[in-house]
C-alpha cells in the first residue's frame, strides 16, 4: 500500500510517544511528590493521594505527617509545575507556528520579561485592587504589550521577519530589564526580595490558591489553542495559500498572540521568569512526530509538564537544604539548545541575508 498524500512517517511514533509521555508524567508526579527533606516512599505517596481523594483518615501519626507534607507542600508545587510547564510549552508551539520559525518563543520575544516588568511595578507599589488576580492581570498586560510590540515591529511587506523578531525581542527584554531594575531600587526590602525571586524563577512557596488562580485561565487557553491547530497547519503553507483556503491570517495571528500572552503571563505570575521551555519542548516534539499541530500541541503540553516537573525536582534536590532557581536550570539546558537552533536554521537557509 502506498502512503496517502502528505503523509509524514514520523506520525507512526505517536502511540509510543503518548504512552511514554503518560508514563513519564505519572512517574515524575510520584517521584517528585515523595522527594525532599522528608522522604515519602512511592507507596506512601499513592496511599496519601488515595486518602486525600476519599477523605480517609491516616492510620498512624507518621502517615498523618506524610499526608500533611504531601497535600500542603508537595502537591501544590507539583500541580504548579505541571500547569506552568504545559502553558509555556504550548505557548512556544503557538509562537513558532504563527511566526513560521523554530526560533520564536515567548521569552525570546519579550513576553516573559514584559510580564515580569509589570508585575515588578505592582509588587513595588503594593497594588492589590483585584486581590490575587491583580498580579495576574498586570502580568497579562505587560506580556501582551511586549508581544504586540515585537509582532508589529517584525511585520513588514506582509510577512514576519525572523531576524527583526529576535532583535526586537532583545530590545523589549532590555527595556523590561531596566524597569525591573528601577523597581528593585525603589522597592522596600520585602518587595525587593519578591522582585529578585521573579527574575530567578522558582516554584518555591506554591500554594493551592495560586494553582486555582491559574487553572481556569490555563484550561480555557489550552482548549482554544487546540482549536487553532488546523488553521496553523494551513498557515504553514504560506500566507497566500492560507488565505485562499479561507484563513483570516491577521485575525489568527492576533488570536494566537492573545492566547500566548495569557498562557505565558498566567504561568509566570506566581513563579517568575522560566526561560526556554517554550523553545526546547515544541522543537523536540516536532522532530519526533512532525509539524502537524493537531498532535504537536497536546504532545508539547504533556512534555512541557514533565520537563518542568523534573527540573523542579532537581532544583530542590541537587544541593542539600537549598532550593535552586528553576529558571537557572532551564536556561542552562535551553541556552545551548538555542545556539544549536540558530546554527541549524542558518545552515538550512544558507545564511541570514
Amino acid at each position: 500500500m502506498t502512503a496517502p498524500p502528505h503523509y509524514d512517517p514520523r506520525t507512526r511514533r505517536l502511540p509510543f510517544l503518548w504512552v511514554g509521555l503518560a508514563a513519564a508524567l505519572l512517574l515524575a508526579v510520584v517521584i517528585s511528590s515523595g522527594t525532599g527533606q522528608f522522604t515519602i516512599t512511592p507507596g506512601g505517596v499513592l496511599e496519601g493521594l488515595w486518602r486525600g481523594v476519599t477523605g480517609t483518615n491516616a492510620p498512624t501519626a507518621a502517615a498523618r505527617t506524610a499526608d500533611a507534607a504531601l497535600w500542603s507542600i508537595r502537591l501544590p508545587r507539583v500541580a504548579m509545575a505541571l500547569l506552568v510547564g504545559a502553558s509555556l510549552a504550548v505557548g512556544g508551539a503557538l509562537m513558532q507556528g504563527v511566526f513560521g520559525n523554530p526560533l520564536a518563543e515567548p521569552g525570546i520575544v519579550g513576553v516573559s520579561a514584559g510580564a515580569a516588568a509589570c508585575a515588578s511595578v505592582i509588587i513595588a507599589t503594593g497594588l492589590s485592587v483585584l486581590g490575587d488576580w491583580t498580579l495576574v492581570f498586570g502580568a497579562f498586560l505587560g506580556g501582551l504589550a511586549a508581544t504586540l510590540v515585537a509582532y508589529v515591529t517584525a511585520r513588514q511587506n506582509g510577512r514576519t521577519e525572523v531576524v527583526t523578531l529576535v532583535l526586537t525581542g532583545i530590545a523589549v527584554n532590555a527595556v523590561a530589564g531596566s524597569i525591573i531594575a528601577l523597581m528593585t531600587f525603589m522597592a522596600s526590602r520585602a518587595a525587593r526580595e519578591q522582585i529578585v525571586f521573579w527574575q530567578l524563577g522558582s516554584l518555591n512557596g506554591s500554594r493551592w490558591s495560586h494553582v486555582l488562580t491559574i487553572l481556569p485561565l490555563a484550561i480555557i487557553c489550552l482548549v482554544l489553542s487546540f482549536l487553532t491547530a488546523r488553521r496553523l497547519d494551513l498557515l504553514s503553507l504560506g500566507e497566500r495559500g492560507a488565505r485562499h483556503l479561507g484563513v483570516n491570517v491577521e485575525r489568527l495571528r492576533l488570536r494566537v498572540i492573545l492566547l500566548v500572552a495569557v498562557l505565558t503571563s498566567a504561568a509566570v505570575a506566581f513563579t517568575g521568569i522560566i526561560a526556554f521551555v517554550g523553545l526546547v519542548v515544541p522543537h523536540v516534539i516536532r522532530m519526533l512526530i512532525g509539524p502537524g499541530h493537531r498532535y504537536l500541541l497536546p504532545a508539547s503540553m504533556l512534555a512541557g509538564a514533565v520537563l518542568l516537573l523534573v527540573a523542579d525536582t532537581l532544583a530542590r534536590t541537587l544541593v542539600p537544604y537549598a532550593d535552586l532557581p528553576i529558571g537557572l536550570l532551564t536556561s542552562l539546558v535551553g541556552g545551548p539548545f538555542f545556539f544549536y537552533l540558530i546554527r541549524r536554521t542558518r545552515d538550512r537557509a544558507g545564511g541570514w541575508s
